[in-house]
């Protein structure tokens, strides 16, 4: 079906964290309108698509998006409006000739995104198709399953004030059967966790970007040691009801030479090391970033070391990027990638980096980013792409749009949760 663009407009507005962003609208002949946000990271690799800010210190200490938002008004929408396209993939290749940088520095890609994103949800609403059945159709595929959820529990980095080494802590409902189970059962965890942070650091919740509790933890180990506690304490049975899933974030305490990871300094072979052993001390099968995103050639031996018993996933070292995604196939580097449309610019873009990511066997994870917002158009893009979801905790409203997303989704459709890889 074709569409033809009447037009774009946009305005500022500010994510979860308080910091400006641009949400698009897009009108189509007919008088079909949607609008659409960008996210924002706070955890960022170095090959990203650029966010383009204003830079004015007086205003958001430089964060805002008034210029990205006028590329929007005027550069897309006088390239754009009165034009017909044949799909998503036309609209977006226009976009990136107009800007015409290898990173979409010139219009921005939060500017960018939120074009596509928005005549993606027009298109799909002309098209009278759910949302995630117009994004399953841009891979060639249908949507049978929901994506499993895996949650944020605890938190440090730069998601947190930097309290510990380690980014995230996550856990993986991994028996249940539905998304109401998991959310239920993430719940009680999530609890039990809130209580121990309160007994053992005598700290009341204090939550990270995207929800976690960050209390002042000793060492990485000990987020580990608390996780199972919680869980247990949950009354679950951790390694067989729920699992842990671990953003290492490696690359914000590389030096240059070494990981400075709490009190320890290690090279890319002792990195490996503790990375293993944990993963056999604790019921841990997914490890995202583990090593820096320029360490390619440690990659391969983490995976290699790994093997398929936990997912080596890729998220600052892929950067949803095509190029780095081959590249990481060819070596054999990693087994799952975390998709972050963000990352790259484009609807279009980011499929092909989940087709070449399926092609090659891999796990796909959808991502959300520290900076959200009260859109839910990430879960449909899960349920479309992906078999597993990372949306944050169980906290704050613009993680639970998507997962209420979610729910809606089930209750719509009845599809089963995507069953977690190697489970029994």
């Amino acid at each position: 079906m074709t569409n033809t663009v009447l037009a774009l407009d946009a305005m500022e507005i500010l994510d979860s964290r308080g910091r400006p962003t641009v949400r698009a609208t897009c009108t189509l002949a007919g008088g079909i309108s949607a609008s659409a946000s960008a996210p924002s990271g706070a955890s960022t690799g170095s090959a990203e698509a650029l966010e383009l800010r204003d830079g004015d210190a007086t205003r958001y200490g430089g964060l805002g998006c008034r210029t990205a938002v006028s590329h929007v008004r005027r550069d897309i929408h006088d390239a754009l409006a009165g034009r017909t396209f044949a799909g998503q993939a036309e609209v977006d290749a226009a976009l990136c000739a107009l800007d015409g940088t290898h990173n979409k520095s010139r219009l921005g890609a939060n500017a960018i995104l939120a074009v596509s994103l928005a005549f993606a949800r027009a298109a799909a609403q002309a098209e009278r198709r759910p949302l995630y059945a117009y994004f399953a159709g841009l891979i060639g595929r249908s949507a049978h399953t929901l994506p499993r959820p895996t949650i944020n529990l605890f938190s440090g980095g730069k998601h947190a004030g930097v309290r510990a080494s380690m980014q995230d802590i996550l856990i993986v409902p991994a028996a249940a059967r539905s998304m109401d189970e998991a959310l239920a059962v993430t719940y009680g965890v999530y609890q039990a966790a809130a209580a121990l942070v309160l007994r053992k650091y005598e700290m009341r919740l204090l939550r990270a970007d995207e929800g976690g509790l960050a209390p002042p933890f000793t060492t990485p180990e000990a987020i580990l040691s608390d996780a199972v506690e919680a869980i247990d304490a949950a009354g679950y049975t951790p390694g067989r009801d729920v699992m842990l899933a671990i953003d290492v974030a490696s690359s914000h305490f590389f030096d240059g030479a070494r990981y400075q990871l709490g009190a320890a300094s290690l090279n890319s072979a002792e990195m490996i090391e503790r990375l293993v052993r944990w993963s056999e001390s604790y019921p841990i099968v997914s490890i995202e970033d583990g090593l820096h995103e320029d360490d390619w050639s440690a990659w391969p031996e983490l995976r290699r070391r790994l093997g398929d018993r936990v997912l080596t996933l890729g998220d600052d070292f892929l950067c949803t990027n095509p190029v780095r995604i081959v590249r990481a196939i060819e070596t054999g580097a990693c087994n799952a990638l975390l998709l972050k449309v963000n990352q790259i610019g484009t609807i279009s873009e980011a499929a092909q980096a989940c087709m070449l990511a399926r092609d090659a066997g891999w796990r796909v994870t959808v991502s959300a980013r520290s900076g959200e917002t009260e859109d839910d158009w990430l879960a449909d893009l899960a349920v479309a792409w992906g078999d597993q979801i990372k949306v944050g905790s169980i906290t704050q409203s613009d993680r639970l749009a998507k997962y209420n997303r979610l729910l809606a989704i089930e209750q719509e459709m009845h599809l089963p949760l995507m069953r977690w890889p190697n489970a029994a």
